[in-house]
């Protein structure tokens, strides 16, 4: 991994997880490529009528994000994580764990592909709370 690539990739994992947390829309969004993809399970749980888990271009990722910043009620806002990643310079991989310190939280794995120091494609993999906590949320209502 270059110096350059273990930059960004850091830079990613530390704005990603920051401004989410601070329901910064434009700063997430300025993580992603404008052809970027998401893919995840709340994607299709929240707006069904897709067909599918997948979101492709920057507005429709923001636009969904802004959507989810709008409603923290929805039970998915926990954010602990150990501080730990894997990268290669091209995939960041990291765990927001079921276990906390404070309890149970949803459960994830965040799975991004970056390429120009911006997120391309970035899969979201739940865990068996998030799982739980999906299944009993009514469809598009989130």
């Amino acid at each position: 991994m270059t110096e350059e690539s273990e930059d960004a990739i850091r830079h990613i994992y530390e704005q990603w997880h920051e401004t989410v947390v601070r329901r910064d829309i434009e700063g997430l969004m300025a993580l992603y490529a404008d052809d970027a993809i998401l893919e995840s399970p709340l994607v299709w749980a929240v707006q069904p009528d897709l067909g599918s888990g997948i979101l492709r271009g920057k507005m429709a990722i923001g636009d969904f994000f802004a959507a989810g910043f709008r409603s923290p009620s929805n039970g998915l806002g926990r954010w602990y994580r150990t501080g730990i990643f894997f990268a290669n310079g091209r995939q960041l991989i990291w765990e927001y764990p079921r276990a906390t310190p404070d309890g149970d939280q949803i459960d994830l794995i965040e799975v991004m592909d970056v390429s120009g120091g911006v997120i391309t494609h970035h899969r979201v993999y739940w865990g068996w709370v998030g799982f739980r906590t999906l299944s009993s949320l009514p469809a598009g209502a989130k």
